[in-house]
Formats: C-alpha cells, sequence, structure tokens
C-alpha cells in the first residue's frame, strides 16, 4: 500500500483485515459498500462478487479453511444484510470466524430517512458474538476488537456495520493491529486436576470424543499422540472428520447424525469406564446424543475452549483451555496399559463396516463409493444438508483435516456448492468436488456463473431422486402423506453446460467413473447429475 495516502475508516477496516492474514473478501455490493470494496483491494484483499450474499458467506468459510483468517463477508444496507443472515447463523453455529461487513446510513440521516433502512446490529446480535457500529475515530479499535472476538476462545461470526459517510472519513493514522490471546495452556493444579489425573491412570474402558476445537487449535497431532500411546479408541463429530487420519485403528469414524451409526456406537459410549471429551462440541449432534452418559456413573473428563452452559452432556471435570497441553498434562503420569481387553471397539468397528457396505450396484452408496475410488485421497468435498450427507459422513473416509466441508450446526442446504467454490479459489491444484441434493443445487445454481468467471475445476455431483429425500423419509415414517417434498426432474447436466462449463448424467457406476476421469483433468467445472432412484436411503442411514 502507499504509505503517503492518509487513510480513511474504511482504509482502517481493510488494513487490519489484511494484518490478520485476510486475502479474499466475499459478496455482493451495493452503492454504500464501494468505498469499503475499494478499501478492501487497496489493503491487498481480493473482492471475490458471488451471486447471493448466503452463498458468498460459506465462500468466506472455505477460505477460513484454507488459511486460517477470518473469512470476511461484504454485504450492501438492507436486503444485502438480510441474504446474508442464513450465513451469518451457520458460522455462529458452526464456530467459524466470519467478519461480516455492512453498509448503513448516517444515524443523523436515518432519524428522517427510512428507504431500506432498519436496525443491523439488532438482526445480527443474537448470531454473531458481536456487532459493532464504526464511529469516524475508532475505525480502526472496532476492527481490532472484531478480529480479537472473532479468534478468541471458541470462533465465531462478528458483526461491523460501517455508515456511508463514515467510510470515507480520513483519520491520518492506523494504530498497530492487537493480536487475540492464546487459551491457558493447561488448567491450574487443584483437587479436580489430582482427581482427573486418577480417573485417567485407572481407566481400564477409555474412550476419546474428538469435537471441533481440537481442528480449531490445530492439536490433532497432540491428541492422537496421547491416544496412540494409551491405546484409546476415538471418535469424531462429523466437522472434525480426519484431525486424525480415518484409516487409524483407533477411529470409530464420526458421529452425531446416523441412527444407524449409532445403534453400535452409543452402546460403546456407554460401557466406557472414562470419557474424554475433547473439544466436544455437542452443537453438531442430535437429540440422541443428549445426556447420553450418566456423569454420576461413569468419569467423564471434558477440555474445551469454552464452559459447558449447553448441558447437554454433564462432566466430573471441567477444564477450559488449549486441549492439546491439557491432554498430555493429564497423561503424563499415567502408566501404558492395555484397555478394553474384551475387544469390543474392534467389534464396533466391523459392525460399521457392514452397516456402510461399498459393493451396491447403483445408489447413493455407489455414488460415494466410486467417487472415493476415483478421487484423489487428498481431496476436499463438501457436503449439502440431507439424507446424502449422513451416509456420505459415514461413508468418505478424511486422510486429513479440512477434508470435508459441511453445515454441521446449522445444518443448512445449498452450502455445499459455494463451500466448494471457496475451496477450490483458496486450494488450487487441489480436487475439490461438492455432492449435493437436486433441491440444494436448486438452490445454489446461480453459482455455477461464480466458478466459470474464476475458471475454477470443481467438480459438481448431484444425487438426483426429485425430491427432498430425508424429509419425505422422515414423512413416510410418522405414516403421513406425502405432501411437499417431491419436485420435477430436471437436466442437471445441461444447466452445467449452459452456464459455461462440463455436464454428465450418469446411472451406472461405469458412467460415473468415465465422467469423474474427465472431470479430474476438465479445464472448468463440471456437473454430474447422478440419477438414483426414490427411497434409496431406507435402511442406509
Amino acid at each position: 500500500m502507499d504509505t503517503r495516502f492518509s487513510p480513511t475508516a474504511a482504509d482502517c477496516i481493510a488494513m487490519r483485515l489484511a494484518e490478520a492474514g485476510c486475502r479474499h473478501a466475499f459478496g455482493m455490493p451495493g452503492g454504500e459498500v464501494l468505498s469499503l470494496v475499494r478499501a478492501l483491494e487497496r489493503a491487498g484483499i481480493a473482492f471475490v462478487l458471488a451471486k447471493h450474499e448466503t452463498a458468498a458467506g460459506f465462500m468466506a468459510e472455505a477460505a477460513w479453511h484454507a488459511t486460517g483468517a477470518p473469512g470476511v463477508l461484504v454485504a450492501t444496507i438492507g436486503p444485502g444484510a438480510m441474504n446474508a443472515v442464513n450465513a451469518v447463523a451457520n458460522a455462529d453455529q458452526d464456530r467459524v470466524p466470519l467478519i461480516v461487513l455492512t453498509g448503513c446510513v448516517e444515524a443523523d440521516e436515518a432519524e428522517t430517512y427510512t428507504h431500506q433502512v432498519l436496525d443491523h446490529g439488532a438482526v445480527f446480535a443474537p448470531i454473531t458474538k458481536g456487532t459493532f457500529k464504526v464511529s469516524a475515530g475508532a475505525a480502526d479499535i472496532v476492527a481490532d476488537k472484531a478480529v480479537r472476538l472473532a479468534l478468541e476462545g471458541r470462533p465465531g461470526p462478528v458483526h461491523i456495520d460501517l455508515p456511508i459517510g463514515t467510510a470515507d472519513t480520513g483519520l491520518g493514522r492506523a494504530r498497530r493491529a492487537s493480536l487475540p490471546p492464546a487459551l491457558p495452556a493447561m488448567p491450574a493444579p487443584g483437587p479436580d486436576w489430582d482427581v482427573a489425573r486418577g480417573w485417567f491412570a485407572g481407566a481400564a474402558r477409555p474412550l476419546a470424543i474428538i469435537g471441533l476445537d481440537v481442528m480449531v487449535q490445530g492439536a490433532g497431532s497432540a491428541v492422537q499422540a496421547v491416544l496412540e500411546r494409551h491405546g484409546i479408541p476415538f471418535l469424531t463429530t462429523y466437522k472434525t472428520k480426519g484431525v486424525i487420519a480415518e484409516d487409524h485403528p483407533l477411529c470409530l469414524g464420526a458421529a452425531g447424525l446416523s441412527p444407524l451409526a449409532d445403534g453400535h456406537l452409543l452402546p460403546l459410549v456407554r460401557a466406557a469406564d472414562l470419557i474424554l471429551c475433547l473439544g466436544y462440541d455437542p452443537i453438531e449432534m442430535r437429540t440422541g446424543w443428549r445426556a447420553v452418559w450418566d456423569a454420576a456413573e461413569q468419569h467423564v473428563i471434558d477440555i474445551a475452549a469454552a464452559p459447558n452452559r449447553h448441558f447437554m452432556h454433564g462432566a466430573g471435570v471441567n477444564v477450559i483451555g488449549a486441549v492439546g497441553p491439557s491432554l498430555a498434562a493429564l497423561a503424563e503420569a499415567a502408566p501404558v496399559r492395555g484397555v478394553w481387553a474384551g475387544q469390543e471397539p474392534a467389534a464396533v468397528q466391523s459392525a460399521l463396516a457392514r452397516a456402510f457396505p461399498t459393493d451396491d450396484a447403483w445408489g447413493p452408496g455407489a455414488v460415494i463409493d466410486e467417487c472415493r475410488r476415483a478421487l484423489p485421497p487428498e481431496t476436499i468435498a463438501t457436503v449439502d444438508s440431507g439424507a446424502h450427507r449422513i451416509l456420505l459422513s459415514q461413508m468418505w473416509r478424511c486422510t486429513g483435516p479440512r477434508s470435508l466441508l459441511q453445515s454441521s450446526g446449522l445444518c443448512t442446504m445449498g452450502c455445499a456448492l459455494p463451500l466448494a467454490i471457496g475451496a477450490a479459489a483458496m486450494n488450487p491444484g487441489r480436487a475439490v468436488v461438492g455432492f449435493m441434493g437436486d433441491a440444494g443445487f436448486l438452490m445454489t445454481t446461480g453459482e455455477l456463473a461464480t466458478a466459470a468467471e474464476m475458471k475454477l475445476p470443481v467438480i459438481f455431483v448431484v444425487f438426483v431422486d426429485q425430491s427432498l429425500a430425508l424429509i419425505e423419509k422422515k414423512q413416510r415414517e410418522r405414516q403421513m402423506p406425502n405432501e411437499g417434498v417431491d419436485f420435477g426432474w430436471h437436466d442437471y447436466a445441461a444447466i452445467g453446460r449452459a452456464f459455461g462449463g462440463h455436464g454428465h448424467r450418469v446411472t451406472s457406476r461405469s458412467e460415473l467413473r468415465t465422467a469423474l476421469e474427465a472431470a479430474l483433468t476438465a479445464d472448468r467445472f463440471t456437473v454430474i447429475a447422478a440419477e438414483i432412484e426414490r427411497k434409496a436411503y431406507d435402511g442406509r442411514i
């Protein structure tokens, strides 16, 4: 940046974000944020024009996964800000550090000017960690607070409202940024800590549940070292898949949404004499995981970035701090001993493999299996909410963290396509595939234009069954009539071609394999429409 110019309030915000490592911002501009977009570009933050603010928010999330810097979402006044609400709520529940930048009119003007004017702060307050309105002299301070708040503790979204006139106000200086404080390295010594160490040392059937904090803190290797040394089997939440490679012999896979998987995993959880909740945030889990163990009868140690205010589970010892160092300190003096002498974890692993077979001739499981076989091990996959997500999250094996991106807390539809675009933009040269149902694809079809404009060779796999499959399945299970869940057939491959990409319609493994081979060497995006039978998920999830 040219150091001779006098920075405006918008420049101060942009410079703060650049100092935090942000290099891309996503959104849909209006007249009220033009100065902000210009400031972002001046600071070295490329602005990516999405076709909808919700999609832009998911692209920004993918940027965070790739870089570790907060995602940046830009929306204009009124309807633009309101379009962003879904993505912001998702960031709140999925613990995504997202800086939400909106434009607004000046306070004195809003007293008599009502066109598109509403209280953005009141809208975003319940779904963010904080919301700020910038004043002329404090733009850098507000941006500093926003970055700190978004990253500290358990991450989340923060909203900044920038009045139009304030954006162009010259400040003449910008203060240096202040980094967010680190979590405590380990708990302070005390009676509870002594109790926890005793529980760990004496456990015969320990089990670990690994959650999102471990991924966010980059603690996978530290956790893996302790679990391997003591032979402790583990399972993860869906969004934490791959934080320890899923081909690890101690891995029991992911849990939280599939009743079929829970049928095998929950008895093992109840049989454990020590449960280690490692960065476990139960916002990803469904009702079957509520109060699933008896903290009065089983020893439970909860190590997390935030206090347990959800009460979805109890714990005998609660530790607030960094997971890796805390777990290492907990296990430091514990003897290495044989555990689970009855081989129950191995039996559960075998049962889960039988529950989610890969040998069916055609159907959603065959689509997932064929994609996993054809695509490189390091492929980044994204997946929309729906029946296919539950099945894929059980079948898709991840070799590293952040390699299966999804909406786990809010479970919002329409996320897979923009997440895939963001992942492809941030990871050039790495294969990226987005899995979505036909309804989720229809929600975000316009973003194919973004993929085309950015020349991204991303692969979009659409499960075509002309139904909201998961909702239709629930409808039948409740013996309700078929209402409001079916829709017509559309040529999704042709839609892909119409937006400038490649398109393939497939109805067999061999056709899918051929389409994937072509997509892996394509110079632009590919839509693969995999047509499957209705009710294909019955007995599979």
